[in-house]
């Protein structure tokens, strides 16, 4: 990996400024100093049963301005959604209103511990209350389960519902279809659970082969899972169709609700037949996340599936809410508990405070918007890249490399080639259905102003690989605080799957 050649010559969105080297800590080390000056402790009984240490351990000697110093130079080296534009597709990286962060660290709900009595905890339920009561609004569900703690959880939470569901009536299926856009951890979710996963491909149109999926349908099939829209920024048109097909068989339709935020308040899942569906709160609903955590993937299911919830059941009587832990009485064929305690509680919270602060009719807005500013981009952008499907797109928009042929530029550069106009990347690659996918996520939270200033510049770079500047592109990032890794540069992907016939014109054009 090769080092940074020194400062940027951009400071847009005033996240790209000065990128000096920045030193480990073990070479700022000076011996003698310390952060925190504390005598030894003398006539204390030794505790450690004679295992004291015997001689240094390595660390560097620094004072505390020098730690949080380094931290803080190296914190301002990386990108975040408070510092720019962050397009990455199918992940809906917006803004998150600081309001939520506040009411998330009041001491009621900060400082509470999953282990107190429920009768010290009546607030924290009224809000999980409150919680599951929006979701089954927005989704038309019967059911909600809360304890998921991200998305791949309620993914396999789901599934569990309907393989506990079929075997109830003692069914032993074997299969589950998968969409071939479908987000990985989907057949590795249906394969968690036992089941062959077999791929179902995808139509020129960038939606699923309905014929290709009957003639893979049988009363084998426990399940089909399917995300709508698509990772393709698209909307599975033929959905009703899909469901009925399914269920004529007596299989179960599992929707993958990452890409909720594109129809949030438009249309309920369970309109469309869906059965179950994960709704990822720290995605639609604006927390913080990437990096691990935190997440909250709670799931949605019909009442043929609602028995089956995993414990612990929020309910509410005479006395207020209360939670069912125990399989007893109508819990008694739920599959148990996935997760230690209640779930992402600090996620619940910002959760419902996005709803609270938006309402019904805002919350509709937060889609309309985002769908809207994906297809202003791809009209925007349409004359210079090469968009992989015709149409409208919903809340992204997905493009392919066409608009780099012949000109020695791979997606890869084009991508790096962005970190220099001070823009995060658009996800790359992915969609696998589309060669040289770059897919494109504005959402909501974007003014025009920044989408214009994001258009604007890879217009530019689009212009400068037509132009036959490839050296250029193979050289960034010249300005980011490191530059390339040791990839290989490929000019195409190796498990890519359609391509439109030579000669074909860019879609839209």
């Amino acid at each position: 990996m090769s080092k940074g050649t020194g400062a940027s010559a951009r400071t847009t969105s005033g996240h790209q400024g000065l990128m000096l080297e920045e030193r480990l800590l073990f070479e700022e080390d000076t011996p003698g100093l310390c952060g925190v000056d504390l005598e030894e402790p003398r006539g204390l009984p030794d505790r450690l049963g004679g295992l004291l240490r015997e001689g240094a351990i390595g660390l560097p000697s620094l004072s505390e301005p020098q730690v949080v110093r380094h931290f803080t130079r190296l914190s301002q080296k990386n990108y975040a959604i408070d510092s720019g534009l962050y397009p990455l597709g199918s992940c809906t990286m917006k803004h998150n209103p600081r309001q939520g962060e506040r009411l998330a660290r009041l001491p009621g709900f900060a400082e509470i511990h999953p282990w107190q009595p429920l009768s010290t905890v009546a607030g924290a339920l009224e809000l999980m209350g409150a919680l599951a009561h929006a979701l089954k609004v927005l989704t038309g569900m019967p059911a909600i389960a809360l304890s998921p703690g991200a998305g791949a959880h309620g993914e396999i939470c789901g599934m569990m519902t309907i393989r506990a569901a079929l075997e109830a009536k003692g069914e032993r299926r074997r299969r589950v279809l998968v969409a071939e856009s479908a987000h990985g951890t989907n057949p590795a979710s249906a394969a968690a659970c036992g089941y062959a996963v077999e791929a179902v491909p995808s139509t020129r149109r960038g939606r699923l082969d309905r014929a290709e999926l009957e003639k893979r349908l049988d009363g084998d099939v426990a399940a089909l899972m399917l995300t709508n829209p698509n990772t393709c920024g698209l909307f599975e048109d033929e959905i009703l169709e899909i469901a009925a097909a399914l269920h004529d068989k007596g299989a179960f339709f599992y929707c993958d609700g990452a890409n909720f935020n594109a129809i949030l308040g438009r249309v309920r899942p369970i309109d469309c037949g869906i059965d179950c569906m994960h709704l990822n709160l720290h995605k639609t609903f604006s927390t913080p996340h990437g990096g691990g955590g935190p997440g909250s993937g709670p799931v949605a299911l019909a009442a043929s599936l609602a028995p089956y919830a995993p414990l612990p059941w929020l309910v509410h009587g005479e006395n207020g809410f209360a939670l069912v832990e125990h399989r007893t009485g109508p819990a008694e064929r739920a599959i148990g508990r996935i997760k230690g305690f209640h779930g992402q509680f600090g996620t619940f919270v910002r959760a419902l405070a996005y709803m609270m602060s938006l309402g019904a009719d805002g919350l509709r807005q937060a889609a309309e918007d985002a769908v809207l500013n994906a297809n202003y981009l791809k009209a925007r952008l349409e004359g210079s890249l090469s968009p992989a499907f015709p149409g409208i797109a919903m809340h992204e928009v997905l493009f392919d490399d066409r608009f780099l042929e012949e000109s020695g530029v791979t997606t890869l550069d084009f991508a790096k080639a962005l970190i220099d106009e001070g823009f995060h990347p658009m996800t790359i690659y992915f969609p696998l259905v589309v060669e040289g996918a770059m897919l494109v996520e504005p959402t909501e939270t974007e003014s025009r102003a920044s989408l214009d200033e994001f258009i604007a510049a890879v217009k530019a770079l689009a212009e400068k690989a037509r132009a036959g500047e490839a050296e250029f592109f193979h050289a960034a990032p010249r300005f980011a605080p490191r530059r390339r890794l040791d990839e290989v540069r490929a000019a195409r992907h190796p498990v890519l799957r359609w391509r439109p016939p030579a000669g074909t014109e860019p879609a839209g054009s």
